[in-house]
């Protein structure tokens, strides 16, 4: 389905609680034009009130071969320092947004593809996903907040060797380095899976997980611990919380089994 809100580049689709958001650029290889950057800020901004999780899928072989170079014209530092700011700040409201995001990875993430990818809570890959940050080959720098996110999933070292020297990882290796939390064969039924996993979930949970968690990370541990109490107290005082503990008491809830 299209909607208003949206450029033709990104298409939705609604299952029940789930959305379905694809990049819609085959042609491209989903390349990512400033339309589609801004479409995905609308969309995260302000998801469908139903929706409980989306699934960040893309249209062909490729989920994004990052930055459309047909629209990198020439910019003072200024105009470049806002292009920049524009993708941080649709990526942020992802990131940060009320409802958790998987992504379905295969064939080319890379450059703004997998600063896309980064910005998402879980990550899927298909045998097909390999993953590159070029912009070093081209005498240009990250720009949509790789140097902030991928650090923190495979380390600055394994980032600094992707830039300097151009390597290329398969699906296998990104999985191995941290780029993904699973490899499958199906990307989008395995994501649809997680999808209604998360969307069980009770939402302050899956409140506290996207916004809590992240921040507690960053945190010295002293108010770490003490944001870690507060949301642990404003969880478990709820009474969906109470009600599904009192269904496991009773042995109405399922046990955890490998």
């Amino acid at each position: 389905m299209t909607s208003p809100l949206l450029p033709p580049t990104l298409r939705l689709e609604l299952r029940d609680d789930i959305a379905v958001l694809r990049l819609a650029r085959p042609e491209k290889r989903n390349a990512l034009d400033d339309a589609t950057v801004l479409g995905l800020e609308a969309f995260f901004g302000a998801p469908p009130p139903a929706v409980k999780a989306v699934v960040l899928d893309a249209v062909g072989d490729h989920f994004s071969a990052g930055l459309d170079l047909s629209e990198l014209t020439e910019r003072d530092a200024f105009e470049g320092l806002e292009h920049s700011m524009m993708w941080h700040r649709a990526f942020e409201r992802l990131e940060r947004g009320r409802v958790p995001v998987v992504a379905v990875l295969k064939g080319a993430v890379v450059g703004g593809g997998l600063e896309l990818a980064a910005a998402a809570h879980i990550r899927v890959a298909e045998p097909s996903a390999f993953y590159a940050l070029p912009e070093g080959q081209r005498g240009l720098f990250v720009g949509g907040g790789a140097s902030v996110r991928v650090p923190r999933l495979i380390g600055a070292h394994r980032m600094a060797d992707m830039m300097l020297t151009g390597r290329v990882l398969d699906a296998d290796e990104g999985h191995a380095a941290g780029l993904s939390h699973y490899r499958v064969e199906n990307g989008l039924e395995h994501a649809l899976g997680l999808a209604r996993k998360i969307a069980g979930n009770s939402p302050i949970t899956n409140f506290a997980v996207l916004q809590a968690l992240p921040r507690i990370a960053e945190a010295n541990p002293n108010e770490g611990y003490l944001m870690e109490a507060l949301m642990a107290a404003v969880a478990g005082g709820s009474a969906e919380a109470k009600e599904r503990m009192q269904a496991f008491l009773e042995k109405r809830a399922g046990k955890v089994v490998p």
